[in-house]
């Protein structure tokens, strides 16, 4: 397998942590999102995804023995948890499933994509608002996801955020506890968040996941 992704991307963030839950190798591409304008916009990335985001898994059918391109990091991570059963990243009871879906949603589907760089950059750039601008954005659609966030976890939390064993939810949930913190946010409102995104990062998969864990870090 080879991932295409960008260490500050929560999107491959969340890939990186169900791949090194299920203890799977790979080969990791860098896709510079700031470089010559961004590299994700380049002739040769767009064929691999139309979007032109990160991140692309790319990996062999075993049916057919052609190469495929996958694209959006929560269909990537189910597909691997269907195919790689080890640490399954959602439970089998339907209830506990929908649960663990409905936290992994409010961080992935709700929060990550109107926070994400292209955003930003459409904001500061193309409507030429001031960086105090963006930063007032970001804190007020973090407070409002993790305000529910925190609420949710008073009824489904255990040592993760669904009971006792890590899932989806606490996968994406990380990576949004990441760039609430790069953008000095205050988590002390939300004390169960908190204490499990410090649990989870003492987890040898979520330090190996790590944004400055990966060789493009810092570039």
């Amino acid at each position: 397998m080879r991932l295409y992704g960008y260490w500050r991307s929560s999107a491959s963030y969340r890939v990186r942590i169900a791949l090194a839950l299920k203890g799977i190798a790979y080969d990791y591409v860098p896709v510079h999102l700031l470089k010559n304008g961004g590299e994700q916009k380049g002739t040769e990335y767009a064929q691999l995804n139309p979007a032109q985001l990160v991140p692309t898994l790319e990996l062999t059918d075993s049916e057919s023995g052609a190469t495929v391109h996958l694209n959006q990091s929560l269909a990537i991570i189910e597909y691997l948890d269907a195919c790689f059963p080890e640490h399954p990243l959602l439970p089998a009871n339907p209830l506990k499933a929908a649960q663990v879906r409905t936290l992994a949603l409010d961080m992935a589907a709700d929060l990550q994509p109107i926070t994400n760089l292209r955003i930003l950059q459409y904001l500061t750039g193309t409507q030429g608002q001031p960086d105090s601008a963006k930063q007032v954005w970001i804190e007020h659609w973090i407070a409002a996801a993790f305000t529910a966030f925190e609420q949710r976890l008073a009824t489904t939390a255990g040592k993760y955020c669904v009971g006792d064993s890590i899932t989806l939810a606490d996968v994406c949930l990380v990576p949004q506890v990441y760039n609430a913190k790069r953008f000095g946010v205050d988590l002390t409102a939300y004390p169960r968040l908190k204490e499990i995104a410090e649990r989870l990062a003492e987890h040898p998969a979520f330090i190996a996941a790590a944004p400055e864990q990966q060789p493009d870090a810092n570039t």
